[in-house]
């Protein structure tokens, strides 16, 4: 009598990994960009044309400048998940499990604050009086509109404005702007920076008791970034000091 072997256990799917959302700032990017072209087309100008030391003091100048533009424009950004949130920012890289966001503030600035008491500027979702203030005029004019049995008004493209959202990322994430103003289909008009902090908010009263938001808060420098910046200024300093 033959004892059938025992079989191995299909293994069981893995959970699905949560996909970011990705909030930045269009104009940010897009000034960004245009001052990066700027100065790499007068740098390599500089590098080309240029005689004696002219050449050192614009190789300097770019080592310095490309990253650090860069660094206030193109490279802030905001990743959340049901997991965490990750910042970055200018010069460091932030990681906050949902179980260690204390608390968001949003005055001239938007603000994570940490459990122990820590605060991180979010960058890439910067806070436009502007917006506010054209929120606040399209709510007042929907607020006529719907008492006068009219047609909801908003902004272009269905009443949300242009940055609010720059389509789907790459493996199903979404890049939103963060400066446009929003038309919310059940509460009011709001500034899109302003409607991007209260999903953030959403997002943490949600998952701040999940099990697999726990963990400590992690910060690590950019270095890829304050490397060349550091090095770049060394340089044209010591170049401009020796003529």
């Amino acid at each position: 009598m033959t004892t059938p072997e025992p079989q191995s256990p299909s293994p069981q799917p893995s959970a699905p990994v949560s996909k970011d959302r990705i909030y930045r700032s269009p104009a940010g990017m897009a000034g960004g960009v245009l001052v990066l072209a700027l100065a790499l087309w007068l740098g390599i100008d500089a590098l080309v044309a240029g005689e004696g030391s002219t050449r050192w003091k614009a190789l300097a100048a770019l080592v310095f400048l490309v990253p650090l533009v860069a660094a206030y424009t193109v490279r802030p950004a905001v990743f959340a998940n049901d997991d965490r949130l990750r910042v970055r920012n200018p010069f460091r890289v932030i990681v906050l499990p949902w179980s260690q966001v204390d608390s968001f503030r949003s005055a001239y600035s938007n603000e994570v604050f940490a459990e122990g008491g820590a605060k991180y500027q979010l960058w890439s979702i910067p806070v436009s009086l502007r917006g506010r203030k054209k929120a606040a005029r399209q709510e007042d004019r929907r607020a006529v509109g719907g008492a006068g049995g009219g047609r909801r008004r908003g902004g272009v493209f269905g009443g949300m404005g242009m940055g609010a959202g720059m389509g789907a990322g790459q493996g199903g994430s979404r890049t939103r702007g963060a400066g446009a103003t929003a038309v919310g289909t059940d509460g009011p008009v709001r500034a899109q920076a302003d409607r991007i902090m209260d999903e953030l908010r959403e997002l943490r009263e949600a998952r701040k008791d999940a099990a697999t938001s726990k963990g400590e808060v992690t910060v690590r420098w950019a270095y890829e970034i304050v490397v060349p910046v550091v090095a770049g200024a060394v340089a044209l300093a010591v170049l401009l000091g020796v003529g």
